[in-house]
């Protein structure tokens, strides 16, 4: 069979995009009729292009086959973006060649958008990733991968779970995947843990990828850390907390401070005038009682009243030396070692000596009490944070459990054995700190370790 000229200009004619045959110099020798059907006026093809294009365009003519993208001018006024293919038909006795210039405008505008959008979410500060329908991830941003701790090559195939803290359960995940799958935006807010192993909260939103059909073919999920504004709720719930209670301390202790006092006496005055052995017995272990009381109470007066001591310069490292003295020294302390890295010539802080010193000695009695029963080892160490001075309180004790971390500063709170603890220390250590301008962080690993954070402003910050 064999195909006629009629027939390859009928193919011409029926191409849907601009179509032309030139020659070596560009010149037109002949248009298809989409081409006529316009009000184009060009004899030379390279007229239709910008200066920089124009010499593309005439490079063309010196290769095989060349596609290009450039703006297509059929008047001087009138153009629009074009995807050119520069197709080289006979080589002798002249060159002829096919240029089809197809209009893409609308094509590059959606992959303008596309571009500008993947920008936005490649730059944002959000850890947003993008993940497959079956909920793998094939995206993630470098604020993801931060955030994450894990490397983008790690996550890629992975799924969201990989960060997964264990609090939300596998109903809480249901509910979220028959949502979304039903092509509705999730809003929530979650726990997530990073490789290291640090807990980190954000606030999710997850929306689904849909096509033109409404599939969905993929979802967006875009965080933001809410890590801090958490630690900011606790820290004011505690300040609320033990505001409060501070304003009944007052109150608790001057009630119940009078009688005792009048308790105590009598129990003395009993004490001196009985020879019984049972009856002395009985009374020691009421006077024991009624001295545990009075300490809860001075601690609780302690607290409620504002300090009368003088603030001073002070000098953290020195404060620690004096609470190791103290303690480590002491008959529960001979089977723990003590490492001490003190961070030479700190930055003084403004605080009161004697309270500091109390706020020490709590943490490391605590952490000693915390060895009991096994090789001891307390790393306390001290450093300059930017604009804060921090000591560190590093035991290998029995830890604290996840659901107590919380509850540490809380008054009369105390994992101890009744009798061992008050439940007041750490209570009246935050108040100090507090009060100096500073904080008290907690890490704990049930049965491994606890670590204290004490972090007091430098002088003049």
């Amino acid at each position: 069979m064999t195909i006629t000229l009629e027939t390859y200009k009928q193919v011409f004619n029926l191409l849907q995009d601009f179509a032309f045959l030139v020659d070596v110099s560009a010149d037109i020798l002949d248009e298809n009729s989409k081409v006529k059907n316009r009000n184009f006026s060009h004899s030379n093809l390279a007229n239709c292009f910008a200066v920089g294009s124009k010499d593309l365009f005439k490079s063309s003519f010196r290769s095989q086959a060349v596609i290009f993208r450039t703006d297509f001018y059929i008047t001087a006024k009138e153009y629009f973006f074009a995807e050119l293919n520069v197709i080289p038909l006979i080589s002798e006795p002249e060159a002829i060649y096919l240029v089809i210039v197809k209009d893409i405008t609308v094509q590059h505008e959606k992959e303008l958008e596309l571009l500008r959008f993947s920008e936005v979410i490649h730059q944002t500060a959000n850890p947003i990733q993008i993940t497959n329908p079956e909920g793998k991830i094939i995206y993630a941003n470098p604020a993801y991968v931060n955030i994450s701790g894990y490397t983008r090559e790690e996550l890629i195939g992975n799924n969201p779970s990989v960060l997964n803290s264990g609090k939300h359960g596998k109903e809480f995940w249901k509910k979220v995947w028959v949502k979304i799958l039903a092509g509705q935006q999730w809003v929530g807010q979650i726990q997530n843990k990073r490789k290291s192993g640090e807990l980190f909260h954000t606030e999710l939103v997850i929306s689904p990828i849909v096509d033109e059909q409404k599939k969905v073919i993929g979802f967006l999920g875009a965080h933001r850390d809410i890590t801090e504004q958490k630690i900011l709720e606790r820290q004011v719930v505690r300040s609320q907390k033990m505001e409060t209670f501070g304003t009944l301390a007052a109150g608790i202790a001057h009630e119940v401070g009078n009688p005792l006092t009048s308790i105590s006496s009598l129990v003395q005055l009993v004490q001196r005038q009985s020879s019984d052995d049972f009856v002395q017995e009985k009374l020691e272990l009421a006077k024991n009682q009624i001295n545990r009381i009075s300490k809860i109470l001075r601690e609780l007066v302690d607290f409620s009243r504002p300090s009368t001591h003088d603030i001073k310069d002070v000098s953290v490292n020195l404060i620690i030396r004096e609470a190791l003295n103290i303690v480590q020294y002491g008959k529960k302390s001979r089977a723990t070692i003590f490492d001490v890295a003190l961070e030479e010539n700190l930055a003084m802080i403004h605080a009161v000596p004697d309270q500091l010193l109390q706020v020490y000695l709590n943490i490391l009695m605590n952490a000693v009490d915390a060895c009991e029963g096994k090789q001891g080892h307390i790393f306390v160490s001290s450093a300059l944070r930017g604009e804060c001075v921090e000591a560190v309180f590093k035991d290998n004790g029995s830890g604290i459990s996840e659901k107590n971390i919380g509850k540490l500063f809380d008054p009369f709170f105390t994992t101890k054995e009744v009798g061992k603890g008050t439940g007041l220390g750490l209570w009246v250590s935050m108040g100090i700190v507090r009060n100096f301008g500073g904080d008290i962080f907690v890490e704990s690993e049930e049965g491994k370790s606890t670590t204290f954070t004490v972090r007091l402003p430098v002088k003049g910050a």
